[in-house]
């Protein structure tokens, strides 16, 4: 398989991406037109689409890695519940960001205020998304995934992950075993993968976990979206995966993040239910039972002091939240640097506090780790300055905010001029990661009808689904859900596919 994917024609190329637009725009595997294809006054009424940036074939990814990846989820869906759970953590975690984080500060606040009025829903809804690169010391060394980050809020691309497996596998019936260098029918390794159901799998559970309405009104899910979000088509899979669900049915509606206070109350009482009446449908009034939240996760979203106060207002509320700010905080690159800073005689590992001593988990969970450093005054902390701030050594690191979305990491020479334009005293609010070195991928990226063809960088992400109980300490529900991979040409230092660097893309087990 070194030579896979092979090289193409020029015609091949233009059959294939014929094949590739149609197939896309058939099957929802496409997002809202980017301003650079088509200005948004061109499309007032927002009923044009364009596919989505995708590899012309799925990338080779070792069996071994794929399968290691796999196997360690639900191991961390049980280590980021067990993380969310613990108070006492998390807000050292939020002391140590201190005040070089406004946004960490301004959510932990939100927890504060609900915490002394009383949680009333004690259920949390996980749905999770750890990413990896694939680490491979030297030629011949076994590869591994190492983690790049876990997302515990707004983890998205399920919906058009499972797409893209099944875009591949079509291409590999069909297309593939006419080229020149032909891939003949069976002989790719194309795992299923069902991203889309898994995840509305556990908003479903956490749906019916949530009990029965205690209010006179049905029960819904509120998908919590940002506006004019190009994304959109990701999550209607979500959507209406969920919607299949006959026993029960389950409402689902979009609530814009800007629209929460207008559109929702709180049962004044003990219960602290939440209701939401649909601006296009007055007559009707749902009991939130899940809060999945697409938005929120940065500091774009909170614009004024009412942003907050809405957040504030679904926090203190009956519904289940995925996240709940807990939760959210929980994700923030600085616990994961907690996790992963290397093990010292005066720094042991904090594994064993969440997960049972002796569980193979704790081996597994630390076989994805790579180092990470803080760049506060610890002693840990104090060595990351020294080579974040060094021309040489700075070349092997990325430097990382706290928060969540694409766009926001510093690269190697990059970092050293960057910190001198902060404040000493910010530099806490970031985490020092030593880069992953992936093996050479070739592979050819189809991006708004021309064809990108080079060297690739590929991220995995496995999805997970968790549902606990804060106050018993119990985990109610535990599953993997799926997988993502997202391909970058190896020029490229961040990959998000909405934000315009990466593309989709799936595996072929090698």
């Amino acid at each position: 398989m070194s030579s896979y994917p092979s090289q193409i024609t020029p015609a091949e190329g233009e059959r294939l991406t014929e094949v590739i637009k149609d197939w896309a725009l058939a099957h929802g595997l496409t997002v809202r037109p980017p301003q650079a294809v088509l200005p948004t006054e061109a499309d007032p009424g927002g009923i044009l689409a364009t596919p989505v940036p995708v590899t012309l074939f799925p990338s080779p990814f070792p069996q071994v890695c794929f399968d290691q990846a796999i196997k360690v989820q639900k191991a961390y869906n049980e280590l980021y519940a067990s993380i969310s759970q613990d108070e006492a953590f998390l807000t050292q975690v939020v002391k140590e960001i201190g005040d070089s984080d406004d946004f960490i500060k301004e959510l932990w606040k939100v927890h504060l205020r609900v915490k002394e009025e009383g949680y009333v829903q004690h259920k949390s809804l996980g749905l999770f998304r750890s990413d990896y690169m694939i680490h491979q010391d030297g030629t011949g060394s076994t590869p591994q995934v190492k983690q790049v980050e876990f997302n515990t809020i707004a983890s998205s691309f399920g919906g058009l992950s499972s797409q893209t497996s099944l875009m591949h596998k079509y291409l590999s019936s069909t297309e593939y075993p006419l080229l020149k260098n032909p891939i003949q029918r069976g002989t790719l390794q194309l795992p299923e993968n069902e991203s889309a159901v898994g995840l509305a799998a556990g908003i479903r559970h956490a749906f019916i976990k949530y009990g029965p309405p205690s209010t006179s009104y049905r029960k819904c899910v509120i998908f919590l979206v940002q506006g004019g979000e190009r994304n959109i088509f990701d999550q209607r899979h979500l959507e209406y995966e969920l919607q299949k669900s006959q026993d029960p049915q389950i409402p689902v509606f979009r609530l814009l993040f800007s629209e929460i206070l207008p559109h929702t109350t709180i049962v004044e009482g003990p219960g602290r239910q939440l209701l939401y009446r649909p601006p296009q449908l007055p007559s009707h009034t749902f009991e939130v039972a899940v809060i999945y939240m697409r938005s929120g996760y940065g500091p774009s979203d909170y614009p004024d002091q009412s942003a907050w106060e809405a957040r504030y207002h679904l926090e203190r509320s009956a519904a289940i939240k995925c996240p709940t700010v807990l939760t959210q905080v929980a994700g923030t690159k600085k616990v994961q640097q907690v996790l992963a800073t290397p093990e010292t005689p005066s720094n042991p590992s904090i594994l064993p506090h969440y997960i049972s001593e002796g569980s193979t988990s704790i081996a597994n969970l630390a076989n994805t780790f790579t180092n990470i450093y803080p760049l506060d005054e610890s002693e840990a902390g104090l060595r990351a300055r020294k080579i974040a701030v060094d021309p040489e050594l700075c070349k092997s690191y990325v430097l990382k905010p706290q928060r969540e979305g694409g766009g926001n990491n510093i690269y190697r020479s990059s970092i050293p001029p960057f910190l001198k334009s902060i404040p000493e005293s910010h530099w806490p609010s970031y985490i020092l990661m030593e880069l992953i070195t992936p093996p050479p991928v070739r592979n050819t990226i189809l991006r708004n009808g021309k064809l990108e063809n080079g060297g690739v960088i590929c991220e995995l992400g496995i999805y997970g689904t968790c549902i606990w109980d804060q106050q018993s300490k119990t985990i109610l529900h535990n599953e993997q859900a799926g997988y993502l991979l997202r391909t970058k040409g190896d020029q490229s230092e961040e990959g998000g596919v909405a934000a315009g660097f990466g593309c989709m893309d799936s595996v072929s087990l090698v």
